[in-house]
C-alpha cells in the first residue's frame, strides 16, 4: 500500500477536492434538516459521510474490481440552501441539482430527495422508476402540519408525477403508520417489502423483484439510512427495530446490475447519534457500491 495515509487525506468524498470541473458523475451535500420530525442533526451528516468514505480508497471494489481513481467524479460542496424556509431551500436544492448530468446527494433529511426529484423530472421528461429503502413509507400527507417534512417526499413526488408509482419499490418498512396511509401507498400501485420480507427471501430473491419493479428504464435511488437496523446505522433521526443488516443491504445493491439509474442520495445521516462512525461509513459505503455498480465491466 503507497500513497497518502487515510487520515491525510483531503475531506472531500474520496479524498477530492471541493471542484466545479465537469464530471461525468458529481457528488453534492444537501445540509437540510429542518423538516424533521424527531431527532435533529442531519445538516452534519454531508461531512461525516465525507470523512468516512476516505476509508474506502485503499484498494479496488472486491465485487466488481473497479479502482476509485479510475471514476470520472467531481465533489461539489454542499449546495445552497434557505435557512429555516424548506419550500424555498428545495427550490434552490433543484436549481442546483439541475445542472448536473448525474448527481449523488448527502443529505440531509429525506425531504432534500423532492427537489432532486423535481430535476430529474424536468430532465427525463417523464416519471421515473424509484428504488427506496427505508424504514418508513414517507407518503404521509403532511408531518404535524408541515407539508414538506422529510415523511412526505413519495406523497409528493406520486402526485406531481415525479416518480411513477407502478415502477416504485420500498424495501425495508417496518415503522409504525397509519392504515390509510399505507393504504393510500399501495393503492396508487407501489411495492412494499417489510424488512421482515427481505429477511425472509434473502438478497437474490428481493434484488430480482427490484428489477421485475422497476425494469431497466430512468431510475432513481433514494436510500435512508434509517433502512439499517439501529445496530449498524445508530446515527440517526427516527430509527426503527428489526432492520436490514449491513451486509444485506450491500447484497441487494450488488444484485441491482442492469437498471437504468440516472442518480442516487443517502439521506438521514445525523452523526450526533453515531458510535464510532459505523453510520456516516455505511453511508458512503452505499454511495460506493452504487458507483461500483455502475461501473462494473460486462459480466
Amino acid at each position: 500500500m503507497a500513497g497518502i495515509p487515510t487520515f491525510a487525506t483531503a475531506p472531500g468524498f474520496f479524498g477530492l477536492p471541493i471542484s466545479r470541473r465537469p464530471a461525468a458523475f458529481a457528488v453534492a451535500g444537501v445540509p437540510l434538516d429542518i423538516g424533521t420530525t424527531n431527532r435533529a442533526g442531519t445538516r452534519e451528516g454531508p461531512a461525516a459521510i465525507r470523512r468516512a468514505s476516505r476509508m474506502l480508497l485503499d484498494g479496488a471494489h472486491p465485487g466488481f474490481w473497479v479502482d476509485p481513481a479510475t471514476i470520472d467524479l467531481a465533489d461539489r460542496g454542499d449546495f445552497a440552501i434557505a435557512l429555516g424556509d424548506i419550500a424555498d431551500s428545495l427550490r434552490l436544492i433543484e436549481q442546483q441539482a439541475a445542472a448536473e448530468t448525474h448527481l449523488i446527494c448527502l443529505g440531509g433529511e429525506h425531504g432534500i430527495t423532492l427537489a432532486l426529484l423535481r430535476a430529474l423530472r424536468a430532465r427525463h421528461h417523464r416519471p421515473l422508476a424509484l428504488v427506496h429503502f427505508d424504514a418508513h413509507v414517507d407518503t404521509w400527507p403532511d408531518n404535524f402540519g408541515q407539508v414538506f417534512g422529510h415523511g412526505s417526499v413519495f406523497f409528493h413526488a406520486i402526485n406531481e408525477g415525479l416518480i411513477d408509482p407502478r415502477r416504485t419499490i420500498q424495501i425495508g418498512i417496518r415503522s409504525p403508520v397509519q392504515r390509510e396511509v399505507w393504504d393510500w401507498t399501495v393503492g396508487h400501485g407501489v411495492t412494499i417489502l417489510s424488512a421482515l420480507d427481505v429477511h425472509a427471501a434473502g438478497p437474490e430473491r428481493v434484488a430480482a423483484q427490484i428489477r421485475d419493479v422497476v425494469g431497466t428504464d430512468s431510475t432513481y435511488l433514494s436510500f435512508d439510512i434509517d433502512a439499517l437496523d439501529p445496530a449498524f446505522a445508530p446515527g440517526t433521526g427516527t430509527p426503527e427495530i428489526g432492520g436490514l443488516a449491513s451486509w444485506q443491504a450491500q447484497a441487494i445493491l450488488r444484485r441491482l446490475g442492469g437498471i437504468g439509474f440516472v442518480g442516487m442520495d443517502i439521506v438521514e445521516v445525523a452523526p450526533a447519534y453515531d458510535s464510532a462512525e459505523i453510520t456516516a461509513l455505511a453511508a458512503a459505503t452505499v454511495v460506493w457500491e452504487y458507483l461500483a455498480l455502475l461501473h462494473a465491466p460486462p459480466a
